[in-house]
């Protein structure tokens, strides 16, 4: 055994195949802050600044842009499709339903196969697209059983309007579920450095090659804005002065390096830090890098 084994840099995958078929980078964006505030609701007040925002993750190679209907509600979609419309062959773009917005801080799971089916016209006519790349349950509804959602999804996949079908905020036995009634290419559930709690439906959607989405990647909680990481001292802090970058990047570089399948969709509204997460794609962390970021 090479004794130097346990320093050696690995440098992760940059693309990962949804559903087997849609070839997507794997720093992706997570267009979630541009909507209105407070809340995420409302149309984003730099409309313009925000169209800007979206085409420089085009020309920085992001090719996967996750969204919902939830957002704005609506806007956020419209905002995509102001910026990008008409897209470029390669750009996947997701998009979630399953949820009843009717204020910032109220918020409602609606997993009844009608209104799951107006999510779909609806994010299809702000999306301007004919066919949604990437559609994922936004929530269970505890109302609704949830094999019923998963069918009606599948329903629509098979009328067209759906390629793929996510779902998201699930348990593993969901999931599995799922997957019993239709071919799942996704799950988005909160997983970061800092919470590891759905650890094991990640393992489990690696070793059947099912896209992992991590929301909340640096930290941050959905309702709030300012500083996502809350460790910014320590490990954490040596091994970003190590590879000369910030520790958000490095969180993001240990995820891209946790598994093949996981895709990063980062929040920001602003270019700079955009730019700074594309650039947490092309960090090589140590085997021994590595094993202090898993013991935090």
């Amino acid at each position: 055994m090479n004794p130097n084994t346990s320093n050696q840099n690995t440098h992760p995958s940059t693309q990962f195949l949804i559903g087997g078929e849609l070839l997507v980078n794997r720093l992706g964006y997570g267009a979630m802050r541009l909507t209105g505030q407070p809340g995420n609701f409302g149309p984003y007040a730099d409309w313009e600044g925000g169209k800007q925002l979206l085409r420089r993750a085009v020309e920085l190679g992001v090719n996967f842009i996750d969204t919902a209907e939830a957002y704005g509600p609506g806007t956020n979609e419209e905002i995509i499709a102001d910026a990008l419309h008409p897209y470029g062959p390669d750009l996947v773009i997701a998009t979630k339903g399953g949820i009843h917005k009717p204020a910032p801080d109220n918020i409602q799971a609606d997993g009844r196969p009608e209104s799951l089916r107006r999510g779909v016209e609806g994010s299809l006519q702000r999306l301007k697209r004919e066919t949604i790349d990437l559609y994922q349950l936004h929530r269970p509804d505890p109302k609704v059983p949830f094999t019923e959602s998963i069918q009606a999804l599948a329903t629509l996949q098979q009328e067209g309007k759906i390629r793929h079908i996510g779902v998201s905020n699930v348990t593993l036995e969901q999931l599995q579920a799922a997957q019993k009634i239709t071919a799942i290419a996704s799950v988005q559930n909160r997983f970061s450095l800092m919470d590891r709690s759905h650890e094991a439906t990640l393992d489990y959607a690696t070793a059947h090659n099912i896209a992992f989405i991590p929301y909340g990647s640096l930290g941050a909680h959905p309702l709030r804005r300012g500083a996502p990481l809350a460790q910014t001292e320590g490990i954490l802090a040596q091994i970003a002065q190590t590879h000369n970058v910030n520790s958000t990047q490095i969180a993001l570089a240990w995820l891209l390096h946790r598994a093949p399948n996981i895709l990063l969709i980062p929040g920001t509204t602003m270019i700079a830090h955009l730019e700074d997460n594309v650039k947490a794609t092309t960090i090589s962390l140590s085997d021994t890098e590595l094993a202090q970021l898993n013991s935090l």
